[in-house]
């Protein structure tokens, strides 16, 4: 499988299982599953609240001669309540002890937003801290003094603006490695691509296929459905593949990492399959041109209400 190349010479498979909105009961078969298939990079995070299941089918793996630990990357995150320096080796610290593990290939920032400690999900203005409160450039430091000490080999950030990769580059001693976003022919984020690109930091697609399987009160009214789109399903009768295939094919061809979720044990084996689909500079340009512009995970959860933050302190507001 393609991979990228990080600046210490270790290597992300450019496909990987996303565990976001996998329940627990489930979560657990997935990973089995697409370590059986293949899959070599499992992308997780604290707030998904799975990564205890996650880790089981991990130790399982590795218990029965699947898979070594070093032929596996792992990826999680850190959560909004510990941005503070002091929480975010403890809040590491729990990850790994969830997933059983010793290291993490690559911890993220999970998003540029800060709530107090103890706070899950920060509703009201005294659950938040603000940029005053708890610069990014603090977090960032407790980020690069964990990799230092071993915790995790790579650092970086998710959902993070040009604006805020800005602030991270100006103050940091490491920059970050990698920055996941929401991705795909509706949202592809040529600016922010071309910064990172040019700024040395890669750059992870999450909710490749449009995340149709979030609840219905996460979904604005009429949103557009990605996987039915008349031009992608047009490129898949070409390729003789589902659109899901030709989605993460997209990415893939951008040089960009992709994550799918799944737990149903075919798909999981034809997201993989997608890998071996080689689209032509004119099919690229076919999905390019698809003029349906639509961001499915908004943010505006975190600037509602009491919430001292702004939709420009996610996204470029274009």
């Amino acid at each position: 499988m393609k991979t990228i190349t990080f600046s210490n010479g270790d290597q992300i498979p450019i496909l990987g299982l996303g565990t976001w909105k996998s329940k627990p009961g489930e979560v657990y078969q997935a990973v089995l599953w697409a370590i059986e298939a293949g899959y070599r990079h499992i992308d997780c995070a604290a707030i998904y609240n799975n990564e205890k299941e996650v880790g089981k089918a991990l130790q399982k793996a590795f218990e029965d001669g699947l898979v070594k630990r070093e032929e596996m990357f792992i990826t999680s995150k850190l959560w909004n309540n510990a941005h503070r320096r002091e929480d975010v080796k403890p809040a590491l610290k729990q990850t790994l002890m969830d997933l059983q593990l010793d290291y993490l290939d690559l911890y993220l920032i999970h998003w540029p937003i800060s709530f107090k400690a103890g706070v899950g999900f920060a509703e009201i203005r005294k659950d938040f801290y603000t940029y005053s409160d708890v610069p990014l450039s603090q977090t960032w430091a407790a980020m690069e003094e964990v990799k230092k000490f071993g915790y995790a080999r790579n650092i970086g950030v998710s959902n993070f603006n040009i604006t805020k990769l800005g602030e991270i580059l100006k103050n940091c001693t490491e920059k970050p490695e990698m920055n996941q976003v929401e991705m795909h022919p509706y949202l592809p984020q040529e600016k922010l691509v071309n910064f990172c690109k040019s700024n040395g930091i890669h750059l992870t697609a999450y909710s490749p296929l449009g995340s149709g399987d979030r609840s219905s009160q996460a979904k604005k009214p009429d949103e557009p459905i990605l996987l039915e789109d008349k031009m992608i399903r047009v490129l898949a009768e070409k390729h003789h593949c589902s659109a899901a295939q030709i989605l993460i094919a997209y990415s893939i061809h951008r040089d960009i990492v992709v994550i799918p979720k799944s737990v149903n044990q075919e798909r999981i084996k034809q997201n993989l399959e997608a890998t071996k689909i080689q689209l032509d500079e004119g099919d690229l340009e076919k999905l390019n041109s698809i003029s349906t512009r639509h961001r499915f995970i908004d943010g505006s959860f975190f600037t509602k209400g009491q919430s001292p933050y702004k939709m420009e302190d996610l996204w470029e507001l274009e």
